[in-house]
């Protein structure tokens, strides 16, 4: 398609809808193989950890296609106004399902410090239920059910990570007005930095892992605190190599000569992500960590 034709696309009043597609299906099917291992396998079956290789893999291979459709679609002019507005909704509620998501951690992590753990720590519930248990927050369950393990503070990795996060943010919205003023080689090496940070904070948690299983004794199974620590902070990790891999990503597109200063919402989509983990992380830095 011409370049002519690709902006009239751009600005034309129709609904661009693609054809029919079997990206849907084979998703589906890579998705149950997916679940159905994962269920054999930590049922024991030994066939199970292969048919979730098999299911993740297969997922992946859908998801280069079916995105990369989509890129090809947005490249070739094909995505009027509509679509674009279509795609921002789109990924605006994605978003908010994800803060819901966080909500619900965040709200069990406060239910289990500020109402179950005083209450249950009560005159009444230490004589009916369990003797001589405590309030403190954390603790190690009535009679010392769980192992003795000592708390993450937040220094000194947890501020380094922080540290990271916000720099990214600054490098991807310096990036991000490169984009909009047309200069793709600031563009680049600002978002490239914003790259190297997100997977630089990965390796970090990574550590803080390892150094709060073998030297603090800290485990998933360390009662709730434990249990909501690893939750919390590995799902965040999960959304941080999620979100640089969405940068790395546009990141290969802007080498390829993909968006231009007025038409890059794959940019934004994922910029909008980016910020999000971080605020989520300032939640996780100041709740899990200092208080």
């Amino acid at each position: 398609m011409s370049a002519s034709h690709s902006a009239q696309g751009k600005e034309a009043p129709y609904y661009y809808v693609p054809a029919d597609s079997v990206h849907p299906v084979r998703a589906s099917f890579s998705l149950l193989l997916t679940l159905l291992g994962a269920a054999l396998w930590i049922n024991s079956y030994e066939a199970g950890f292969w048919l979730f290789i098999v299911g993740i893999i297969g997922l992946f291979v859908v998801l280069y296609g079916w995105f990369g459709d989509a890129i090809r679609e947005s490249e070739s002019g094909m995505n009027s106004v509509r679509v674009d507005y279509s795609y921002r909704w789109s990924m605006a509620w994605f978003i908010f399902s994800e803060v819901m998501f966080f909500s619900a951690f965040f709200g069990a992590l406060w239910y289990a410090r500020e109402v179950t753990t005083p209450w249950l720590s009560d005159l009444d519930h230490q004589t009916l239920l369990w003797p001589n248990f405590t309030g403190a927050w954390p603790n190690f369950g009535p009679a010392g059910v769980v192992s003795e393990f000592k708390t993450v503070g937040p220094f000194w990795l947890p501020t380094i990570n922080t540290a990271l996060l916000l720099t990214s943010g600054l490098t991807l919205t310096i990036s991000h007005h490169a984009l909009r003023a047309g200069n793709r080689g600031k563009t680049i090496f600002w978002l490239l930095a914003t790259v190297v940070l997100g997977f630089t904070f990965v390796a970090c948690q990574a550590y803080e892992y390892y150094h709060a299983y073998t030297e603090l004794n800290l485990r998933f199974d360390s009662g709730a605190y434990g249990s909501l620590f690893y939750m919390l902070t590995g799902f965040h990790g999960f959304h941080v190599i999620l979100g640089a891999t969405f940068l790395t990503v546009i990141l290969i597109r802007l080498l390829k000569g993909h968006f231009s200063a007025n038409h890059h919402f794959g940019f934004e989509g994922a910029a909008w992500y980016w910020h999000f983990v971080d605020v989520v992380w300032l939640g996780l830095y100041l709740f899990v960590y200092w208080f």
